[in-house]
Formats: structure tokens, C-alpha cells, sequence
């Protein structure tokens, strides 16, 4: 009967501590939380000095801060979270003359890049003089793309 007791009470013990430590065989789905304005590289090509600010609420979308003390100015934050706890966050701010036209961006604008692979550079930050575009829209534009599958099938049989 002495024996038994100690013998119970580590038995106990060895099974508590076998629930505290499962392995993980299986983890769970974390979703990716996203929060914030996605700004592409073709949006931020749209803009032109001299824009209004619905014109450029029409192509970045609203704001997620417009500033009551710098009324010329709005910001734009992307947050995103992946599943596996990368976390990645971009700013970006437009700038406003006081008649509500565009001056100047400022942020994390990156030029797209082919290569997925590339290693991101250490600053992301640049500005961008808007000013030094032509304001009568005759600035050069990209090449078209070529045509997609449907239109290539579309064409091959006279349509």
C-alpha cells in the first residue's frame, strides 16, 4: 500500500505531462488579414499633376485617412498579414494645391518587377515630382497588350 501511492501520484504526474505537450502533427489555417487601400503600380501611373480629388478618389479609391489639420494631403495605409505571420505594410500619401488639385505623391512606390524572386530593396520610399508631366495628357503611353486567348481564337476564325 505505501508503494502504491508514490506509484499513483507519478502516474498522474507523467500523464498530465503528456497532455501539455502534443505534438503538432497537423496546424491549423491562419487567413491572411488584409486592411487598408491596395495601391497597384497601374494605379499610381494613372495619376497626373492637376487631377481633382475626385479624380483621384475615382482611381486610388477613398482615402483611409484625411487629416482635418493637413486638408491637402490624404494617406493611404495596406496592411497584410499571411497566414504564416509575414506581415507587410505600405504608405502612401497624395498631395493637394489649395484650388484641390494634384501637386506631388509621396511613399512606397515601387516600379513592377518581372522577377518574383528579387530581393525587395532596403528603403521603398520615393517621391515622385508630378510636375515634370505634361498637364495636357500628352505624356507617351505604354505599348497595348497583346491579345488575349479569346481574342487570338476570335481572329483565327474571322470574327
Amino acid at each position: 500500500m505505501i508503494f502504491s501511492r508514490p506509484a499513483g501520484t507519478l502516474i498522474a504526474i507523467c500523464t498530465l505531462a503528456a497532455c501539455s505537450s502534443v505534438p503538432r502533427l497537423v496546424t491549423e489555417y491562419r487567413i491572411d488579414v488584409q486592411q487598408g487601400n491596395v495601391l497597384t503600380q497601374e494605379m499610381v501611373s494613372q495619376l497626373r499633376p492637376g487631377l481633382s480629388q475626385d479624380q483621384v478618389r475615382f482611381i486610388l479609391g477613398t482615402p483611409v485617412l484625411t487629416d482635418m489639420f493637413h486638408a491637402n494631403r490624404w494617406d493611404y495605409f495596406f496592411w497584410l498579414r499571411k497566414g504564416s505571420g509575414e506581415v507587410e505594410s505600405r504608405r502612401f500619401s497624395v498631395f493637394f494645391d489649395a484650388d484641390g488639385k494634384l501637386v506631388r505623391v509621396a511613399g512606397d512606390v515601387t516600379a513592377a518587377t518581372l522577377d518574383d524572386g528579387a530581393k525587395p530593396p532596403e528603403s521603398r520610399k520615393r517621391e515622385m515630382n508630378l510636375s515634370a508631366l505634361p498637364t495636357d495628357g500628352s505624356a507617351p503611353m505604354p505599348a497595348a497588350d497583346e491579345p488575349g486567348f479569346f481574342r487570338k481564337m476570335l481572329d483565327s476564325i474571322g470574327l
